[in-house]
């Protein structure tokens, strides 16, 4: 488990291009439990795969709706994308800079691990939270940042979450961690309350937190006011981010430039028991590949929904790691088409790894 540090590890830092392209060194080695490629570089660590960007843009182009793909080679040097540089909405994905900006906080020693929160009725969200139902049993809850950490990322719980969020400075301090690690298009929004009421069209009350009270209060709402929250939304996501940013900070992550050793080992295996998700990228890996991730889903509208993601890191089994993400920015298709196309994705990174 990640200890407090005085002073955050210094990294490598970005290059800049004169067109403004970044090179982002890969660092110092970062102890792992995964396995790394061993044996000479094999001819897929300059270049990707025939075919491949080709297979991609075959499932992105037959797919219905707003799609972004992006695959890049972790221990390499290439990526390829469709919609790479636009911004989709994320949702829970976001999850991840949270726990990234807690994580920079503990090296730096301005949190710990062990630190305890409090969560009270006053600090419930929306949606899927788990602890809603212990905080409403017990009247509150005290928990460590490390088992907020393992219940927002592993189950996708919002109100673990937010309390995260709350104890390490608010959105404006994950929009920092961002900035200074210069992860490029990236958003943060406002949180899961405000968020999620000002995609509905409705202004956050906390009474929402309670029941079904916030699903009333959207089905109450006019047609016109919903679809006009949510093209705005769509339009101009405060959540947004794009694949090939994403992409990269998955790679960095996995190579040891955000976060010291300690802290880069102990998130990648706490997304490693991701639970959400389990038919979406993960499914689409065959026997002996490994992977870590994170999910988000928006709300639907009228058979369509406003973010259906999934980003992580695969590993094959020669050590091999590769980020992949897919982001639907806004689809009508079923859930199954949905997942199977996430399948096809990874299967295809499975397919051509080693040609």
């Amino acid at each position: 488990m990640p200890q407090p540090r005085a002073q955050q590890q210094q990294q490598p830092a970005p290059v800049r291009g004169p067109a403004g392209s970044v090179t982002v060194p890969i660092g110092e080695p970062v102890r792992s439990a995964m396995p790394r490629p061993a044996g000479p570089i094999d001819p897929g660590f300059r270049r990707a795969p025939a075919g491949l960007d080709d297979r991609i843009f075959q499932l992105w182009r037959a797919f219905p709706g707003k799609t972004g793909i992006a695959v890049q080679r972790i221990d390499g040097e290439w990526s390829l994308s469709q919609r790479g540089d636009e911004l989709f909405p994320q949702q829970s994905v976001s999850k991840l800079w949270v726990a990234l900006t807690v994580l920079d906080a503990v090296d730096q020693g301005r949190l710990t691990l062990d630190q305890r929160v409090r969560i009270g009725p006053e600090d419930l969200t929306l949606f899927h939270q788990p602890l809603a139902a212990r905080v409403r049993s017990e009247g509150s809850v005290t928990m460590s940042v490390r088992d907020l950490i393992e219940t927002a990322i592993t189950h996708s719980d919002n109100t673990a979450n937010d309390s995260l969020l709350r104890t390490v400075g608010g959105p404006d301090a994950v929009r920092a961690f961002i900035d200074k690690k210069d992860l490029g298009a990236i958003r943060f929004g406002p949180g899961e309350r405000l968020l999620q009421a000002g995609t509905a069209g409705l202004k956050w009350q906390q009474a929402y937190s309670v029941g079904r009270a916030f699903y009333q209060a959207r089905a109450a709402l006019p047609d016109a006011t919903r679809l006009a929250a949510r093209d705005a939304y769509l339009a101009n996501p405060p959540d947004g981010a794009s694949p090939e940013a994403i992409a990269s900070a998955l790679t960095r992550l996995a190579r040891g430039t955000l976060l010291s050793p300690d802290s880069t080992e102990y998130l990648l295996g706490v997304m490693s028991r991701t639970r959400s998700g389990p038919r979406r990228l993960k499914a689409g890996l065959p026997a002996g590949w490994k992977f870590l991730h994170k999910t988000g889903t928006g709300q639907d509208y009228k058979g369509s929904t406003a973010g259906y993601n999934d980003i992580g890191i695969a590993t094959a089994p020669d050590g091999t790691r590769y980020a992949i993400v897919v982001l639907l920015g806004d689809t009508s298709a079923s859930v199954p088409a949905r997942m199977a196309l996430m399948q096809a994705v990874s299967g295809a990174v499975a397919d051509y790894h080693g040609r």
